[in-house]
């Protein structure tokens, strides 16, 4: 690799947790604000897109049920959330879901459903937590929430597109870049 190679992966590395904490989707708009958020926050990006990989590596009734199970505790964890409650290590989950699910992609692990089910709600619980103590400070707080349900089924569907229609070639792309989210989600705790 070329001195000029390594500076932009060192940067990119270095800044990715400024990209995760200082990302767009809370200006309160609504609709848009709820799909920016996870489009354009690193640490909702990775872990949305590596719940749509990890699912398409499954067999089954997992494929459907991990994106569905997310999708459904994120907006349970979001109702806990809108109430006030508060959960230990919030942001640590979110970060650790990132570490977790890019492990889980780069080692294609195919856990029995209950344990892939039980894991992925536990990092969606997080992100819906989070989220929802977010709503009753927002001018449209249900806008944004069906903003952000919206583009987090997209981009669990765009990770499982990507994963299931390319399988030859993706299949070490698939595995790479849950090793990469899996390092980014190292520098999120750390940071």
């Amino acid at each position: 690799m070329t001195p000029q190679k390594n500076i932009a992966i060192a940067a990119a590395l270095l800044l990715s947790p400024a990209f995760a904490f200082a990302h767009p989707g809370h200006d309160h708009t609504g609709v848009l604000s709820g799909i920016a958020h996870p489009l354009f926050g690193l640490d909702h990006l990775l872990a949305m897109l590596a719940v749509g990989l990890w699912a398409a590596q499954q067999q089954g009734t997992a494929r459907w049920a991990l994106p569905l199970t997310f999708v459904a505790t994120m907006l349970l964890g979001g109702l806990v959330g809108f109430a006030g409650v508060v959960i230990p290590l919030m942001e640590t989950g979110i970060a650790g879901s990132v570490l977790a699910l890019g492990l889980l992609v780069a080692l294609a692990v195919r856990p029995p459903l209950a344990v892939a089910a039980g894991l992925t709600a536990l990092f969606a619980a997080s992100h819906g937590v989070a989220h929802g103590l977010e709503l009753p400070a927002l001018s449209s707080p249900w806008g944004y929430a069906a903003g952000f349900v919206v583009a987090t089924a997209a981009l669990h569907a765009g990770g499982y597109a990507v994963a299931r229609n390319l399988p030859h070639v993706a299949t070490p792309l698939v595995r790479l870049a849950g090793a990469a989210a899996a390092i980014t989600g190292a520098w999120l705790l750390a940071a």
